[in-house]
């Protein structure tokens, strides 16, 4: 992407200061953003250390730390953020109004040539970018957590995007690394979440009407149907059994799943009851012992390592 010179990253939290570590590992300059001096140099701190975990477990750039983060400066002053920047990615909190008032200021700063992103997992950028003048070049990008890790980016189409800013975001993300998918509609969820929560409400529902424990609906997940989709996605697997057979499948068994609109009344009473999960003392579907929390933590993060190894999916380009 040589018509991308400068990246800009809009919020230093979890999201952002990750964000940065790729687009720097990919030989990005990067200038990040953030009101809070102590949030920047938490950011910094942090970056080094991924970028040595990245390092340590053969996924990094080749250069070493030190080298990628001389292309990473911060400021707390918006318009120097923004500054003989190509591209900003905001990756503020999840909240309306606060994402609105950057994207008018960013919207006033920036050339109309400048892509405007946001990362949001379900907000709508439509919404988030009302307010803005140039409408045309603002899109969604939700980057999943660990960023560093995680290869989907789900680029975010509103009816006021032009095509021009769709195509630089899903070349600029290839270019680092990433697998962008294209949603072309802004709908609430976009696709990811769309499906993961479907899965999640029909979860709940077998284990709040006592046809399985969470253990088993888990396990179910985890030994069957999920070992096989890193290789195949439902719709392949619709191809690959046959379509007669999924309409026939569907024709028997869709008017017994969950569809209910609403929360499950299991899951709004173990948040009333402060049962948060890992947030809640450890009590949740399951009880979570602060070594358990650990323990998972730790296993999820070498699967996923390995699984990036085995599949060549995020390395950053160098």
């Amino acid at each position: 992407m040589e018509d991308i010179k400068r990246v800009t990253i809009i919020g230093a939290g979890t999201m952002g200061r990750g964000i940065a570590t790729v687009f720097a590992g990919a030989g990005y300059p990067v200038r990040l953003y953030s009101l809070f001096a102590d949030e920047l140099e938490s950011a910094l701190k942090e970056m080094r250390t991924t970028l040595a975990f990245l390092a340590d477990n053969g996924l990094g750039p080749e250069e070493d730390v030190e080298a990628v983060m001389a292309r990473v400066s911060t400021t707390q002053a918006m318009d120097e953020a923004v500054e003989g920047t190509q591209y900003v990615v905001e990756c503020v909190l999840e909240d309306m109004a606060l994402k609105q008032e950057v994207f008018r200021q960013l919207d006033e700063l920036c050339s109309a040539e400048v892509v405007l992103a946001t990362n949001t997992s379900v907000m709508s950028p439509t919404e988030i970018g009302a307010e803005a003048v140039h409408r045309e070049r603002i899109l969604g990008t939700h980057w999943w957590n660990p960023p560093f890790l995680i290869p989907l980016v789900e680029v975010v189409q509103t009816r006021e995007t032009a095509s021009w800013a769709v195509e630089v975001t899903m070349a600029l993300h290839r270019a680092i690394g990433k697998r962008p998918v294209h949603c072309k509609k802004d709908v609430p969820g976009f696709i990811a979440n769309r499906l993961q929560h479907a899965l999640w409400r029909e979860a709940i529902s077998l284990v709040e009407r006592g046809i399985a424990d969470p253990q088993t609906v888990d396990d179910s997940v985890k030994y069957g149907p999920g070992l096989r989709w890193p290789v195949l996605g439902p719709l392949e697997n619709a191809d690959m059994v046959g379509l007669d057979l999924t309409l026939s499948i569907h024709n028997y068994v869709l008017k017994y799943l969950e569809d209910s609109h609403e929360p499950s009344p299991l899951l709004k009473d173990k948040v009333e009851k402060g049962q948060l999960g890992f947030k809640g003392g450890g009590a949740g579907f399951y009880a979570w012992t602060p070594e358990a929390q650990q323990a998972l933590r730790a296993r999820l993060l070498d699967y996923l390592v390995k699984a990036v190894k085995q599949h060549k999916l995020s390395l950053p380009a160098n």
